[in-house]
């Protein structure tokens, strides 16, 4: 059995690969040296603080809309619990595992900074509570965005101090049996964060890299199955509009189309078609405008991960100072844009789907792709799925970064929704990586049913491993949820680039 190597979390930003790691494979984490001896010496100022006669933010006082209200010493621990129990406020279904892991490493690493002045022991049992694989129960509402992952957050407190739920690795609730007791500033050091929205963004860009360059194959399978040209594709027309995104888009239908057969077979001069459709014609415009979109996303993302997100913060001259980084706006408008790419890169690919099922535009195939049109209906209800799908995904492409409801007594006046807009992207992928695979079953078989030409060699190798063949009509739930699985495991690009080398 795998089992991940632990990582390290130090006072440096953590890598995309280790935010996956740590939330889809259980790798246990350890915080370094350094990291400890940067917490210790940010502790002593907070301490040096809570000695103080002069109320400090955080330290000694209320929290939000009560900011002004000195709390005596003997209150502060106190203080801590009632915080943390308070805003542990969520409600509605569970969010997934992985994303409270996520959520959970990237507080750690916030934490290993030195500048929210937690103890050590609070960073340790904080990484132990990660490491020995117990999640906490977080629930889907609750958090504005702003000031960061409020409710999420303290849910994941609320377990570190005894007094919430958390799941073991088979699912067993269960409770931390190693409790901490909470110091001065503490509690808002655990919850002051955008790490919930973040990690869902990271989960994104791994996940979305590997469905553009899907849709880039089943793109080019559209092409072979329904007798489009792959000159459009050419380097020398796509250098006339240098999008990256574009580039490297056309750059993989030319690789996955080489030395296809079908493609050559309608090269000459009897073919009277003068433009493919624009979703054949077009795709590595709306395909290439996504990459772009997502490296813009993943920009932000990784100086997300190099940040210290805190409220009151400790500057490393030993100030404590209150600031307003804990506001999610950077995150929350890439997760939104990603949201509409996503959107548009599904309708394309939905558009080139219903091209192979109607025989006015398919180019002589059977209607509907059907073995006996009329007593089968072949995958006339596939692209139903699909279209409801893509419908759902406009709705999700919606921004919710646009809209904000104060809270806190006016004091929070302007939030980012941003872990609204990461939920909904989490949908809206889910619901792209479906729609890929219809395209990719229709497309596989379209392509089938041109025999004796024969395919790329690439996207033959797409259709060996995806394992379909052409036949009456079957029981085709199970067969989208496979090809759903396929495309979800990268299993089109592996097969691809076994032929291709790596694809962009």
């Amino acid at each position: 059995m795998f089992k991940p190597h632990p990582v390290t979390v130090g006072i440096g930003a953590p890598t995309f690969q280790d935010v996956v790691n740590v939330a889809r494979h259980d790798a246990p984490v350890e915080l370094s040296t350094e990291a400890f001896a940067e917490i210790a010496k940010t502790r002593r100022t907070i301490d040096a603080l809570a000695a103080d006669s002069t109320p400090h933010y955080g330290v000694s006082t209320g929290f939000g809309a009560l900011a002004t209200l000195h709390i005596p010493h003997e209150k502060r621990v106190q203080l801590q619990r009632s915080l943390i129990r308070s805003h542990a406020a969520g409600s509605g279904p569970e969010v997934e595992r992985e994303v409270v892991r996520a959520l959970m490493f990237l507080r750690l690493s916030t934490l290993a900074t030195g500048r929210t002045g937690v103890r050590p022991e609070t960073a340790a049992a904080y990484a132990r509570l990660i490491s020995d694989g117990l999640t906490p129960i977080v629930h889907e509402y609750g958090s504005l965005g702003c000031s960061g992952d409020l409710a999420p957050l303290s849910h994941c407190a609320l377990a570190l101090i005894g007094d919430g739920p958390v799941r073991d690795a088979d699912g067993t609730v269960t409770t931390f049996p190693d409790p901490i007791t909470l110091h001065e500033k503490e509690g808002l050091a655990l919850i002051n964060g955008t790490d919930g929205m973040l990690g869902m963004l990271v989960l994104a860009i791994h996940d979305l890299r590997n469905l553009l360059t899907t849709a880039d194959i089943t793109a080019a399978m559209s092409v072979e199955g329904l007798l489009g040209t792959d000159r459009v594709f050419a380097q020398e027309l796509h250098a006339l509009r240098p999008q990256h995104g574009q580039q490297h888009s056309a750059a993989n239908l030319r690789r996955l189309l080489k030395d296809s057969a079908i493609v050559a077979s309608h090269r000459g001069p009897e073919d009277t078609r003068v433009q493919d459709a624009y979703s054949l014609r077009c795709a590595p415009q709306v395909a290439g405008a996504a990459r772009d979109t997502l490296d813009h996303a993943e920009h932000v993302a990784r100086r997300e991960l190099e940040s210290a997100i805190d409220n009151p913060v400790v500057t490393e001259d030993g100030r404590i100072e209150s600031n307003g980084n804990f506001h999610g706006a950077p995150v929350g408008y890439v997760l939104d844009f990603l949201a509409i790419a996503a959107a548009d890169v599904a309708s394309m690919a939905e558009r080139r789907t219903d091209r192979f099922l109607d025989v006015s535009r398919s180019h002589g195939l059977p209607a509907f792709l059907a073995d006996d049109p009329g007593v089968d209906s072949g995958y006339m209800i596939a692209q139903y799925t699909q279209a409801a799908l893509v419908s759902e995904m406009k709705r999700l492409a919606v921004p919710a970064s646009v809209d904000s409801i104060p809270s806190s007594a006016m004091q929070e006046d302007h939030v980012s929704m941003g872990w609204s807009a990461a939920r909904k992207l989490r949908r809206s992928l889910d619901a792209l990586t479906q729609v890929l695979a219809i395209e990719l079953l229709t497309a596989a078989r379209g392509i089938q049913l041109r025999a004796p030409l024969t395919p790329a060699p690439a996207t033959a190798a797409v259709i060996d491993a995806l394992g379909t063949e052409p036949g009456p009509d079957r029981f085709l739930a199970p067969e989208i949820a496979a090809a759903t699985d396929f495309v979800k495991a990268g299993g089109p690009r592996r097969a691809a680039e076994a032929i291709t080398g790596e694809l962009a």
